[in-house]
């Protein structure tokens, strides 16, 4: 306030008329009067160092400004001055001000705030357009989880093929004699595939002709018990049953329903039956044998031995009567198909 009452004194000073004395000081106006003057004043001064500072801060830090991301960053946003006091005060040229107050130059390292807030603003941009992973690598992963039918499949093709691999190296060993090796490749073909059907007949026989009758019967009751639809190998085995004394018609009778049909299984079945002395279900399967394949004479030879065991004599001539007109006799069972015919002739 001091500075200001000096101001005014000067204008009133100024203001006397000559010769009147400098000495004399008015008093000081109204406060009503001041006021309407001197806010007016204060308010240009007021304006005047704020239009300064701000161009004086323009200035500075546009000859200085960061790059532009970080500039859009830290740089706040300054309401410029109002357009009358721009035009009416001119911009002062601005003082230099203390090093320590300058902005740094852009070689140097911004502050602390301005690292974090620059670092902050770029990973979320980052973040945000980061690239998505791409569809192709997210569905890779069930593919390779995929195995269930596809790889169930291949595991099959697979065995199949390193059976079919093992058969045959077990059949080129069997050709160049080294029938040891070849019975145990057939054995490594059937531990990988129990269904390898030529492998075990293959075995079968070559145990067979070895006088390995226990180790034939047990490859023969392994491969019906994998699969019972073949006749042959039940036959067969029947066949070493009747030799060791029983078995051969429970063999036969599990194969049957495969072999209805099959006139030669059904008299190797009659021709069991009677051997047991089951005479009456020998006549049965004789008479189905008969009906596919009624000029074979072993088979009414067959039935008329089953039919005169049975006391069904006249049926039983008859039977012998056409296994003598059979094409198919030898020389052996036609002489006693005849002593047969003259014991029921008597």
């Amino acid at each position: 306030m001091s500075l200001i009452n000096k101001m005014l004194q000067d204008l009133d000073a100024r203001g006397k008329p000559p010769g009147q004395p400098q000495t004399a000081v008015r008093p000081v106006p109204p406060p009503e009067r001041a006021a309407s003057w001197r806010l007016p004043m204060i308010g240009a001064l007021a304006l005047l160092a704020g239009g300064g500072a701000a161009l004086g801060w323009h200035f500075l830090h546009r000859s200085a400004a960061p790059p532009a991301p970080v500039a859009a960053v830290v740089a706040p946003a300054i309401p410029a001055p109002a357009a009358p006091v721009q035009a009416a005060i001119p911009a002062p040229q601005p003082a230099s001000p203390p090093s320590a107050a300058l902005p740094p130059p852009i070689a140097a390292p911004a502050p602390e705030a301005v690292k974090q807030a620059g670092a902050a603003k770029p990973e979320r941009v980052s973040a945000e357009k980061a690239p998505k992973p791409a569809p192709v690598a997210r569905a890779e992963a069930p593919v390779t989880a995929s195995a269930a039918p596809l790889p169930i499949q291949g595991k099959e093709t697979s065995a199949q093929q390193r059976a079919d691999n093992s058969y045959r190296r077990a059949l080129g060993a069997l050709q160049e004699g080294r029938v040891t090796e070849s019975l145990a490749g057939l054995e490594q073909t059937l531990a990988i595939e129990p269904r390898h059907q030529g492998a075990r007949e293959t075995l079968i026989r070559l145990l067979l002709e070895n006088k390995r009758q226990d180790d034939a019967t047990r490859q023969m009751q392994l491969g019906l018990a994998q699969d019972p639809n073949q006749a042959a190998m039940a036959m067969m085995l029947a066949r070493l049953q009747v030799e060791k004394g029983g078995g051969a018609v429970d063999t036969l009778m599990r194969t049957l329903p495969f072999a209805s049909g099959n006139g030669e299984y059904r008299a190797f079945l009659a021709g069991v039956l009677q051997h047991d002395q089951r005479h009456r279900e020998a006549v049965e399967q004789y008479e189905l044998a008969l009906r596919g394949a009624p000029q074979n004479g072993v088979w009414w030879m067959g039935l008329g031995i089953s039919l005169l065991a049975e006391q069904r004599a006249g049926e039983a001539k008859e039977a012998f009567a056409r296994a003598k007109s059979a094409p198919n006799m030898t020389p052996e069972l036609l002489a006693f198909v005849e002593r047969k015919l003259q014991q029921l002739a008597r």
